[in-house]
């Protein structure tokens, strides 16, 4: 299976790259978004600015768009579950608008969240086939999709209820970090890969 990490040139991917080592799992790294969808799966990293990976997409916004619309799985993690929306509150640019919505800032005191939560209102495979209950997260944005069925787990930071996982077909965004929460969140995505495979 080929893996290819959309790399927006911004940040290191090293805990992203160890999580997807697998038996017959060939991980690489494009910065080219055309080039990218030439894989059998997407992974949209979740370090670095929205205008900035924003920017890297728009080149191959309509080629990316219509290839997780036509089935090649996606998993969008953090800043890259936000890039599947229209657009953000946190900088210019497109998103890729497969899940309509919005991104915006947290309504909280302390921004950003970081550490540990609880995700909640699990209704997906993937979280009942790795056992992922709670993950690290580290954002100051949430995403706000127009369809309540796009969502498939929250979290509360400071009582604000927010998406921590959202999907649309093949294509599945969370808002946590699974490649730094533990072992549940490696088998997070070791269940997302072979799922991707059938």
């Amino acid at each position: 299976m080929r893996v290819t990490v959309l790399d927006y040139g911004v940040g290191n991917l090293h805990s992203l790259f160890k999580a997807l080592a697998a038996p017959g799992v060939e991980v690489r790294a494009e910065t080219d978004a055309r080039r990218a969808i030439d894989t059998d799966v997407l992974l949209l990293p979740g370090v670095g600015a929205f205008a900035a990976a924003a920017e890297r997409l728009a080149p191959a916004l309509d080629p990316v768009r219509r290839a997780l619309a036509g089935g090649l799985p996606c998993l969008g993690i953090c800043l890259g579950m936000q890039l599947l929306f229209d657009g953000s509150e946190e900088g210019a640019g497109s998103g890729l608008g497969l899940i309509r919505g919005r991104v915006r800032k947290l309504r909280t005191a302390r921004v950003p969240q970081m550490g540990w939560n609880a995700l909640e209102e699990c209704r997906d495979p993937l979280l009942d086939a790795s056992g992922l209950e709670s993950a690290y997260f580290a954002n100051s944005y949430v995403c706000e999709p127009d369809a309540p069925s796009a969502v498939r787990a929250t979290s509360v930071h400071e009582g604000e209820r927010f998406p921590s996982m959202v999907r649309a077909g093949r294509t599945v965004g969370v808002q946590f970090h699974p490649e730094k929460s533990s072992r549940a969140g490696v088998a997070f995505i070791n269940a997302f890969l072979e799922e991707a495979g059938r």
